[in-house]
């Protein structure tokens, strides 16, 4: 069922995210715990792990690598299932069970059993997630100016020059929080009018900017239109600055996404806006 393959030897160890689901919390939590130690990682997902046939299977796949290896992998399970999680025990591996070992916890400080209901986390309500479709279908219809209908609804807009990452930060926030997210580029053209795009000073209080280093966007537009007077550095350089002036003569508050990531960028645009994320 599995490939075999040992440890490249440019790792240290490796992991396994082993989950009922998709497998993302398991990962998200591993990254986390992982990211605290200066070694490299083998990492390995393995997912809709749902009965204990499957499982017995994933405790093969750990025990090869270990044999392999020389060292036993680390596990981060999210098996809500006990007879199914109670099967990773035999792995020969370090067994991280980050559902039973809240659960368990809380249902003593709760006074309740819990349900052990696989896929329970993602089960959303019908309303919740339209709610989610529909902003990502907004993200979507006003990324980079394509629309001004209906920016009354955006919760954020977010304005810069090409390429500093207004499209993957519009698209993450929609995605990961379910917020209406517009974008708008800035463009020479305003920046001789010394002025907003049109459609945005009624926006003022929704705005947010990005902008970034020149050589990393000289860098970007290079990978996108190598050669072109767009991705040169001089252009870059005039853009940039021009953006940026432009941003504080308006009052909008921005940062530089040269050297965050997606997750950090959405995080302080959440933080500055006081945004709150949509439950689903």
């Amino acid at each position: 069922m599995f490939p075999d393959a040992s440890i490249p030897s440019r790792y240290d160890r490796t992991a396994f995210f082993v989950s009922d689901g998709t497998g993302i919390t398991a990962e998200t939590f591993g990254h986390a715990v992982l990211a605290q130690f200066e070694l490299r990682f083998r990492e390995i997902r393995m997912p809709f792990v749902d009965s204990p046939d499957k499982a017995w299977e994933v405790v093969q796949r750990i025990n090869q690598t270990a044999e392999q290896d020389g060292r036993r992998p680390l596990v981060f399970s999210t098996l809500v299932d006990p007879e199914t999680s109670i099967v990773l025990k035999h792995a020969n591996a370090i067994v991280h069970d980050l559902i039973n070992t809240f659960v368990q916890s809380l249902e003593h400080e709760l006074e309740a059993k819990s349900t052990h209901s696989i896929g329970r986390s993602h089960v959303a309500d019908t309303e919740a997630y339209r709610a989610r479709i529909d902003a990502i279908n907004f993200s979507l219809a006003h990324d980079d100016g394509q629309s001004d209908r209906n920016l009354e609804e955006a919760d954020v807009i977010l304005v810069g020059i090409s390429r500093c990452g207004k499209t993957p930060t519009s698209l993450y926030l929609a995605m990961t929080y379910g917020l209406k997210v517009a974008n708008y580029p800035l463009i020479p053209e305003d920046f001789e009018r010394n002025t907003l795009p049109t459609a945005l000073p009624p926006y003022r209080g929704k705005l947010f900017g990005l902008s970034i280093a020149p050589t990393r966007l000289a860098e970007v537009r290079n990978e996108r239109r190598p050669g072109s007077k767009y991705a040169s550095l001089e252009q870059c350089r005039y853009e940039v600055n021009e953006a940026e002036s432009l941003m504080r003569r308006e009052g909008i508050r921005w940062l530089s996404s040269t050297t965050k990531s997606i997750e950090e960028i959405a995080t302080t645009i959440l933080q500055e806006t006081r945004l709150e994320r949509k439950s689903f």
